[in-house]
């Protein structure tokens, strides 16, 4: 199963806004996702409630792990995704 290291870009890390877009994204792929913060169980990341209650604060390192067609591509985007402060650009 592949995994990336995703470095989380928004200010307030992965809390309301950050997390709910970053929850659509991953809606999109189609494809298992799953959010680890050191120190704590993955959650599917699908959920914005387990998402929130991993408390990521910006700045902090996460992996991700996905499985199925189009793994690699979809970790790469989810990466890339999560390094934009999206309260910053209100995007």
């Amino acid at each position: 199963m592949p995994s990336r290291e995703a470095f989380i870009g928004s200010s307030v890390g992965l809390h309301a806004r950050p997390a709910n877009l970053f929850v659509q994204e991953v809606t999109k792929l189609d494809i298992p996702v799953m959010l680890q913060k050191e120190g704590r169980p993955p959650v599917d990341a699908r959920s914005l409630l387990g998402i929130m209650t991993l408390g990521v604060k910006g700045g902090e390192t996460v992996t991700l792990s996905a499985e199925g067609d189009g793994a690699d591509e979809a970790l790469d985007h989810l990466v890339e995704f999560l390094k934009i402060d999206h309260d910053a650009t209100g995007a």
